[in-house]
């Protein structure tokens, strides 16, 4: 089962004035572990930086979905809250999920996330939408011969076919 994981990588940055300077940088990678998601993001830096980098630390990010929209590549953390009722004691209890989406500025995220989960079944709230400092998110990327499930090929059609632009739809937990 695929996951989402923060990577950060330390590397030299030439910045617009020329000036070197060292920063590090956090990326967000769907892979199966820690050991992919280092491999992977070894690949995918390792295209656009000149130079030696490291890979300061890996962490387990857990979002419900991501949401992605071509004109804006700031991303936002949007905290979503519902209530549920458990089917054991038929007592209510809040979820939240968190949700990753590109746009311009706060106002325009909260739109969009309204929008995107207008038709969910329940009343949601929307107690916080923060700014993040993932620079780009590496989805998976299925190896040569390596086939899709079905399951995930039906989420590949409806994310293209979508108008609301769905990039990634995170793995269910139960599986």
């Amino acid at each position: 089962m695929n996951s989402w994981h923060t990577v950060k990588v330390k590397y030299t940055k030439q910045l617009q004035d020329g000036t070197l300077k060292r920063v590090t940088e956090p990326y967000l990678v769907n892979s199966i572990s820690f050991t992919d998601a280092e491999a992977r993001i070894h690949q995918e830096v390792g295209e656009f930086t000149r130079g030696e980098f490291l890979v300061t630390s890996i962490s387990k990010t857990d979002f419900a979905d991501i949401f992605h929209y071509d004109d804006a590549d700031v991303w936002y953390k949007a905290k979503v809250s519902y209530v549920t009722e458990d089917a054991d004691g038929g007592k209510e209890k809040k979820v939240s999920n968190n949700f990753l989406i590109s746009a311009h500025n706060v106002k325009e995220a909260y739109e969009r996330i309204e929008e995107s989960l207008k038709g969910l079944q329940v009343d949601f709230d929307i107690p916080s939408i923060s700014i993040t400092p993932i620079l780009e998110i590496f989805p998976y990327v299925a190896m040569e011969g390596e086939e899709l499930t079905q399951s995930e090929s039906y989420e590949e059609e409806e994310a293209n076919a979508s108008s609301i632009n769905v990039a990634y739809v995170a793995p269910d937990e139960e599986e």
